[in-house]
């Protein structure tokens, strides 16, 4: 990750700024507090979050035959990134860590999209 990182989001602060003022415009401080300002409106906005794992195919009759403690077969390996989407986009990669007693993903990789 780059080293200026937002805290509480972990998106590299560089990739938000760039995206309200581009580098070397020679905007000073005052152009880019207002930029930050503008985007407090959307603070709020809820999204929906989701870290896959990985997929598995079954057919229905061997879903119903599924109980606690069965193992499912994912398609990716031990080690690999998983998926990281917001609203159903794939926005970031990461890993898997263990914090305190709970589980979280750390972000490895921001996939920039086309749009």
């Amino acid at each position: 990750m780059a080293d200026t990182e937002n805290m509480e989001s972990g998106f590299p602060l560089n990739e938000l700024e760039g995206a309200m003022i581009a580098p070397g415009t020679g905007e000073d401080d005052q152009s880019q507090a207002k930029g930050a300002a503008d985007l407090e409106a959307v603070f709020d906005v809820p999204v929906q979050i989701s870290a896959v794992l990985g997929h598995s195919r079954m057919h229905v009759s061997d879903l119903l035959k599924l109980s606690s403690g069965t193992v499912l077969e994912l398609d990716r390996k031990v080690g690999e990134a998983i998926d990281i989407y917001v609203n159903d986009r794939l926005v970031a990669r990461g890993e898997v860590v263990l914090v305190e007693d709970k589980l979280g993903v750390t972000m490895t990789e921001i996939i920039k999209s086309d749009r």
